[in-house]
């Protein structure tokens, strides 16, 4: 007999049905949410560059090699995995490690924290006396990428230093410099003020004030032709130059000092040379030489000027002394600003300290070197090497010397042994006298003195 289904019956299968349902419904929904975190976690992890094994991120090289500072790529232990070669010359980096303690320190800590770091060290001797020796470097450490690599630039800064500290010194020197004649003139004025009625006091005072007075003109001038041929801007209008002339005008300026000394003042050489340049600074230049060779010579000595032809291209101006000469721990400092190897001696002959700084700015600005030999005791050489204008032929025979006798005549001779003297044949060797009835005794001197020269001149040069 068949069974019949009841309302009941039909209403718990469909409850039934509807839980399958919803169970099978929520399975598909977790497996479908299970599936979509798995996909996204593969994605991510797809989205993360994988890290560089023994190199550096793509494009990273190429950047860092067009970068005008050092450069270090160093990695999460410490190794250095690129260095720019200057970095290594400069001794920041020595293998694969950064040999620097304190830049070693600054990328740890940047790789800890994530943050730029910047400062200033010195790499080198650290010692007071030394302390130039070294170098100095602007350091910035950045994060490169998130695997623990660390970029460090260090940007040299030795130049910007020496500057700074040239130019702290060149003005404590020059207002040492100008403090000791203004002050000297201020005493002087009040020591005459009070000594007014005593004529005798008065002139040996107001002698003192000129004296200061022409050492203080002396230091400014100085230091404006200092300033007009240290800079990096080239000389204007220049012209040929006869180093003739700029050694006469040269040695006619120190005449009246090297004859209160009873020292000689002779040029010899070679005619006719040319330089382009500007006569004016080249005549400072030569004239400081040889005040120079004057202010440190003993008295009854020479001082002699000889220009020759160095090659096809070059001429040499030669100072040469018979003075104290210069220690060899000396030589090299010489040619520095109000550097004075006996600052006691200095302060007795005047001198500002600038001459041989002039020098050497001269003759660079003109394409040429100064050179210097000397040995204690046995006098020095200093050698002004220039471009040449022109090369005219060499004379065939014995070189024609160009003589100029200027010492040891007193100063009331003074105007007639300031010109050049040449040794040609019967020719007077060229005293430019005054008086006429002098030429004849006076030419057989000059004569005499330029085969002296010739000699002296020869012998001197290194």
């Amino acid at each position: 007999m068949e069974r019949r289904r009841t309302p009941l019956t039909i209403r718990c299968v469909e409850v039934e049905l509807v839980a399958s349902l919803t169970g099978l419904a929520g399975l598909a929904i977790g497996l479908a949410t299970g599936l979509a975190v798995r996909v996204s976690e593969r994605a991510q992890q797809a989205a993360v560059p994988a890290a560089p094994v023994g190199g550096l991120p793509p494009g990273v090289a190429s950047v860092l090699s067009v970068l005008r500072s050092s450069a270090v790529v160093v990695d999460a232990e410490d190794r250095v995995l690129r260095a720019s070669s200057a970095a290594r010359a400069f001794g920041i980096v020595s293998g694969d490690r950064l040999v620097v303690d304190e830049v070693l320190a600054m990328a740890r800590l940047v790789r800890r924290d994530g943050e730029i770091r910047e400062t200033e060290i010195q790499v080198g001797p650290t010692s007071v006396r030394s302390r130039a020796d070294g170098r100095w470097f602007a350091v910035r450490v950045a994060p490169l990428g998130s695997h623990g690599l660390v970029l460090v630039l260090a940007e040299d800064l030795t130049d910007m230093h020496r500057t700074e500290a040239i130019r702290r010194d060149f003005v404590a020197n020059v207002s040492h410099e100008l403090k000791t004649p203004v002050g000297a003139l201020s005493l002087l004025a009040e020591t005459v003020e009070v000594a007014a009625e005593d004529p005798e006091a008065v002139r040996r005072f107001a002698g003192r004030m000129q004296y200061e007075s022409v050492r203080l003109t002396n230091l400014v001038q100085d230091l404006m032709t200092l300033s007009r041929v240290q800079g990096d801007e080239p000389l204007p209008a220049l012209r040929p130059v006869l180093l003739d002339e700029v050694t006469a005008e040269a040695l006619e300026r120190c005449q009246t000092k090297a004859a209160s000394r009873d020292i000689e003042l002779t040029s010899g050489g070679e005619d006719g040379l040319r330089v382009r340049g500007d006569q004016e600074l080249l005549v400072t230049a030569l004239r400081n030489l040889v005040d120079n060779a004057v202010a440190y010579s003993p008295e009854n000595t020479r001082v002699v000027v000889a220009t020759r032809r160095r090659d096809d291209g070059h001429v040499e101006v030669n100072v040469t002394d018979q003075g104290i000469g210069i220690p060899d721990g000396e030589i090299e400092r010489i040619f520095e600003r109000f550097y004075r190897v006996d600052p006691a001696r200095s302060r007795q002959t005047g001198g500002t300290g600038l001459g041989l700084a002039i020098v050497k700015h001269v003759t660079s600005k003109h394409g040429g070197d100064v050179t210097v030999w000397s040995k204690q005791g046995h006098g020095s050489t200093f050698t002004l090497r220039l471009p040449l204008l022109d090369a005219p032929p060499r004379p065939s025979g014995a070189t024609v010397s160009r003589i100029a006798n200027h010492g040891r005549r007193g100063l009331d001779d003074q105007a007639g042994a300031d010109g050049q003297a040449r040794a040609d044949g019967a020719t007077a060797a060229g005293a430019r006298r005054e008086a006429a009835e002098e030429t004849g005794a006076d030419a057989g001197k000059d004569a005499d003195a330029g085969n002296n020269t010739d000699e002296t001149a020869q012998e001197a040069t290194p």
